[in-house]
């Protein structure tokens, strides 16, 4: 069987993808891997909110990794998980086909998200992991409480 290199942002030479049919195929090469509707949704309230920030940055130069929104100046950095991508506790499914290889490649896409938390923190940033299914008002209003923590005195102007 041939196997094709995934394409998951941060790539690992040693995952290749088993061969699956079309329509799998074609359903997994529609998935987005920016601008995702969760993540407009955030931005939208967050930008509501008189918040102003960076998108789909690296928020330290060196890290591959790339945070949903960033405020580099008061080092917050903003992820949207998707439920199946990042395993949520309350919506991952495991799926049948190729079973095995997708829970090795899931796995890695946490163990990746935890060791970006880690550098993250030791840089001494402040690290916000949104779950897809979260309401973006609510979660908004976490990250201005935390800009507003990060930046006293700063009204809700650029924080970028």
């Amino acid at each position: 069987m041939n196997a094709r290199r995934v394409s998951d942002g941060d790539r690992s030479p040693s995952v290749s993808k088993p061969v699956t049919d079309a329509a799998t195929s074609a359903r997994m090469s529609r998935q987005k891997r920016a601008n995702t509707n969760p993540e407009l949704a955030l931005r939208r309230e967050l930008h509501r909110a008189g918040l102003r920030y960076f998108v789909d940055r690296a928020p330290i130069k060196g890290l591959r990794r790339r945070a949903d929104v960033v405020f580099p100046r008061l080092h917050i950095a903003v992820y949207v998980d998707g439920c199946f991508w990042h395993r949520c506790p309350e919506h991952a499914t495991d799926p049948k086909n190729n079973a095995q290889w997708w829970a090795e490649k899931l796995a890695g896409n946490v163990a990746r998200d935890r060791a970006t938390d880690a550098a993250l923190i030791e840089a001494g940033w402040q690290v916000v992991r949104v779950w897809e299914h979260e309401d973006p008002q609510v979660a908004a209003e976490h990250i201005r409480a935390l800009v507003r923590e990060r930046a006293p005195g700063r009204d809700q102007g650029p924080t970028g």
